[in-house]
């Protein structure tokens, strides 16, 4: 086991490495800061794109309240039972939990700096919550699904990792580093969703929440092309910051309906089996419907 997971880290930097060397530097475009909504309300720059940032605070704090309060979320080490005895929840995953609630509030604030003032020096206190946030989900995905030390031991190293990309980004100007914060998880984490079992129920809101993101950085793309089909009422950043914000609102959700499987199968696995009954279903009702009986018929008249 140490010398897989070492192998995995060791092809893991090595990758990291040849990216860096191949790959050309990628320079924060100026253009970025240059938004579709620049409105003022209340004497608020930017008004929309500032408030919107709002419900990240809301999701946030509640969240981190109900990861200690009554421990609502049963993440405090509490013995948990199920129908093949009794686990304990890990208690990695409150760490995890609470520097992912942390960040997502955070986000909150420092988003909305961030866009009363729109440049570099400001967006980096936009982007480093993000970062925690991101880089806490995966750790919580390392501790429910491959080892619960290894991925409490990853809860520092990963958000290190993703605050010295920020810096590094700050210092060189060159986002490759936090493109690889940022973009991997988004596609390992919807993989690992899919293909690897499960401690808990309820797993699809994992995919849930990739989707609203997805949705989101759609809609950050396409901010000036919103703005203008809306008629200027509300931007596509504006759209991203709220449907980002149902990403930790389905997480949320998913803590609070959760329970310990039964059986630990894969989303992958659980589709398999549905679609397999579904077919043998179908070719049941088939043959029911194809079958007939003979009546006989009177030949005399």
């Amino acid at each position: 086991m140490r010398k897989r997971t070492a192998l995995v880290w060791g092809v893991a930097v090595v990758c990291f490495i040849a990216l860096m060397l191949i790959t050309p530097a990628i320079p924060q475009s100026q253009e970025y800061h240059d938004f579709a909504d620049q409105r003022k309300f209340f004497g608020i720059p930017n008004a929309l794109n500032v408030i919107s940032n709002f419900p990240f605070l809301v999701v946030g704090v509640i969240g981190l309240v109900l990861c200690y309060h009554g421990n609502y979320f049963k993440l405090r080490g509490d013995i948990i039972p199920c129908a093949h005895g009794c686990i304990k929840s890990l208690q990695g995953e409150l760490w995890g939990w609470t520097f992912f609630f942390i960040g997502v509030a955070a986000v909150a604030f420092g988003s909305s700096y961030y866009h009363l003032r729109p440049d570099n020096s400001t967006l980096v206190w936009d982007r480093l919550p993000m970062t925690v946030a991101f880089t806490s989900i995966v750790a919580i995905f390392i501790i429910e699904r491959v080892d619960a030390r290894k991925g409490t031991l990853s809860i520092t190293p990963l958000i290190l990792a993703g605050v010295i990309s920020i810096l590094y980004w700050w210092f060189f100007d060159d986002l490759r580093p936090y493109a690889i914060v940022q973009f991997v998880p988004c596609i390992a984490i919807p993989l690992m969703a899919v293909l690897m079992p499960p401690m808990y129920t309820h797993s699809t809101y994992w995919l849930w929440a990739a989707g609203f993101y997805l949705l989101a950085k759609i809609e950050e793309a396409a901010d000036k092309p919103i703005y203008n089909l809306t008629h200027h009422i509300v931007s596509g950043h504006t759209l991203k910051h709220l449907f980002a914000a149902m990403v930790p609102v389905f997480l949320t959700l998913m803590l609070a309906k959760r329970e310990v499987t039964e059986e630990r199968l894969s989303l992958l696995q659980s589709w398999r089996i549905s679609w397999t009954k579904a077919k043998k279903n179908g070719n049941s009702v088939e043959t029911l419907s194809s079958t007939y009986s003979e009546v006989p018929t009177d030949e005399s008249r």
